[in-house]
């Protein structure tokens, strides 16, 4: 690496891939100073499969994409595709972008207006004979399931139907990586849907490596195989979508995986025999945690899903959650099925409800309630 140093800070060091892995394999260490103070510094290997790259707005993630493509040229560092070393600055090796076999599909998609879909599939295989080129066609359209609109232009057929014309121009070159920015965005949920089955079917015959940035927490769950989550520029968490939307250690990847609820916290008291701790949100709320390495007195931030915690009008007794916690309802609002609850606790909990659980309760503004909440749907971030 010529002297370069990554660190990776929150995370586990990525496993080491067996050799019959490498074949189809990326691997990536890179450093790269695009002004403003911002530095994209990061280090990992994946294998073939869906590997997704969550994180805000502005951390890093299209700048990863282009550098693996060769659109962006690191300061420091290697990429790896298989066993071909296609980036090392050491080495000064810097393969073309037209030369690495990468699949690049751009959230704004770049389909050529003034020709059919088939002939923007068939645009990067011109140099290939005619037969081959049909052949490959005919075999994608049918894949993605546009075979029907081979002769029509982008502007003759849906969002979603665009999307897989996209999506059938990148595969159609067979290639080593496949770099997915964003792209299906703005697509309703049912065609969302059907698009990523045929997108994971195609993968499960051909066993590449994807690189996948979306903001959608619905899309890590449904694709990912693995998931590395961007934060200024760094590698602040990975693992598997389980291992990093469900406890997360990181308030950022909380905020990233809609944790509504993070609240600063005290220890007050532990509880080993118990495996829990006494946690003070304010002065009259306290919340029993998990049970961590903290001395008492150790400030840190706790996390809480609306979608983990209960509602009740009446003080519920006999239940295994420990924290029932009284407040007053402060508002109510709805977004499609689900309605959020504000209460006010001290601290402000959000609690989602659905439409007939509001309704059974006889839920209005300024009501006495309780939040009902487990031990370990508390979960404990590093500050």
């Amino acid at each position: 690496m010529g002297g370069m140093a990554v660190e990776l800070e929150g995370t586990r060091a990525p496993a080491a891939l067996a050799d019959n892995d490498l074949t189809a394999a990326l691997k990536v260490a890179v450093q790269k100073d695009l002004g403003n103070e911002f530095r994209l510094q990061l280090e990992f290997a994946i294998a073939s499969g869906f590997t997704i790259i969550f994180g805000a707005s502005g951390a890093g993630k299209t700048t990863l994409l282009d550098c693996v493509a060769g659109l962006l040229k690191p300061d420091l560092g290697r990429i790896e595709i298989g066993r071909q070393i296609v980036f090392d600055s050491a080495r000064r090796v810097s393969i073309a972008p037209q030369q690495r076999q990468i699949g690049y599909v751009f959230q704004d998609l770049a389909l050529f207006p003034h020709l059919s879909a088939e002939d923007n599939v068939q645009y990067g295989i011109a140099k290939l004979s005619g037969d081959e080129r049909r052949r490959r066609t005919d075999e994608i359209l049918k894949s993605f399931r546009i075979a029907a609109l081979s002769k029509r232009k982008p502007a003759e057929i849906s969002g979603g139907e665009r999307q897989r014309a996209a999506l059938a121009r990148a595969l159609v070159t067979d290639p080593r990586v496949l770099l997915l920015d964003e792209p299906l965005s703005g697509l309703d949920l049912p065609t969302r849907s059907a698009i990523i089955e045929d997108l994971r079917a195609w993968n499960e015959r051909h066993r590449i490596p994807i690189l996948y940035v979306t903001h959608n927490r619905d899309e890590v769950f449904a694709l990912g195989e693995r998931v590395l989550v961007l934060e200024n520029g760094r590698l602040i968490a990975q693992g598997t979508p389980h291992e990093v939307m469900t406890a997360p250690l990181q308030e950022t990847v909380a905020n990233l995986a809609g944790f509504e609820n993070i609240f600063d916290a005290i220890v007050v008291a532990t509880h080993e025999q118990r495996g829990t701790m006494t946690c003070r949100l304010a002065e009259h709320v306290e919340l029993e945690t998990p049970l961590v390495r903290a001395a008492m007195g150790s400030r840190l931030r706790v996390g809480i899903r609306a979608g983990d915690t209960l509602l009740a009008t009446l003080r519920p007794t006999g239940l295994s959650a420990q924290n029932v916690i009284p407040g007053k309802l402060v508002s109510l609002s709805q977004h499609d099925v689900i309605v959020t609850a504000k209460v006010n606790c001290g601290v402000e909990f959000a609690v989602h409800l659905t439409l007939a659980a509001r309704d059974s309760l006889q839920l209005e503004k300024g009501r006495d309630v309780w939040v009902v909440i487990k031990t370990h749907s508390c979960h404990l971030l590093a500050r």
